[in-house]
């Protein structure tokens, strides 16, 4: 299931990155870089971290066909949206909503502690998409203001927790975790959702 959820994340983190390369007008060879940095970033952060042997796309490196299929198949067929912002962001919720889990699934299998299990899904589902906005010169999804993104990572990593901490077995966990996920960031994205945000006051004489 873990392996399922990695290829997943890259697939659609990969469309996400294209679908930014092309808002940047970049060549091919930009779309595939940033496409594959965009896949990969969050997991090879993890496995990086987690002292994984050996990173995911490194013991597998068919997976990185999941991220230059959809790379290249959005240099041909992007002009055809008619809001490439809007496919972009949703699709980046869907993908959240696969790397959260992996993130927490690879943790879980290797024995980590809960905090550690936390950071893992946070991270994995979120540097990638930073690294691909910082890179192209984007405002990163990750840190707009007025709405949830970290939240929704940290609160999926936190209900697969739960789950597991009421006896519901590891695939039900995650699949708790993707839903919470997914459920937040599309309320904030369709309804609003958000936390309040810091207001700098004057300071008192």
């Amino acid at each position: 299931m873990i392996a399922l959820l990695d290829i997943a994340s890259v697939f659609i983190f990969a469309l996400t990155g294209a679908l930014v390369a092309s808002r940047a007008q970049l060549d091919i060879i930009g779309f595939l870089f940033v496409a594959s940095l965009t896949a990969v970033g969050g997991g090879t952060l993890r496995d990086l971290l987690l002292n994984r042997h050996a990173v995911f796309w490194v013991a597998d490196p068919s997976i990185l066909w999941a991220a230059v299929v959809p790379a290249v198949a959005v240099f041909f067929l992007a002009h055809l949206l008619e809001s490439r912002l809007r496919v972009l962001t949703w699709l980046d919720a869907c993908a959240l909503a696969v790397a959260v889990p992996a993130g927490v699934g690879v943790a879980l299998d290797l024995g980590q502690p809960a905090t550690v299990v936390l950071i893992m899904g946070v991270s994995t589902g979120c540097f990638g998409g930073l690294l691909r906005d910082v890179v192209c010169n984007e405002v990163p999804l990750v840190l707009k203001q007025g709405e949830l993104y970290v939240t929704c990572a940290f609160a999926g990593a936190g209900a697969a927790m739960l789950a597991l901490s009421i006896g519901l077995t590891e695939p039900v966990a995650l699949i708790a975790c993707a839903a919470v996920t997914l459920l937040l960031r599309s309320g904030s994205l369709a309804f609003g959702w958000r936390l309040p945000v810091y207001k700098a006051r004057p300071p008192r004489s």
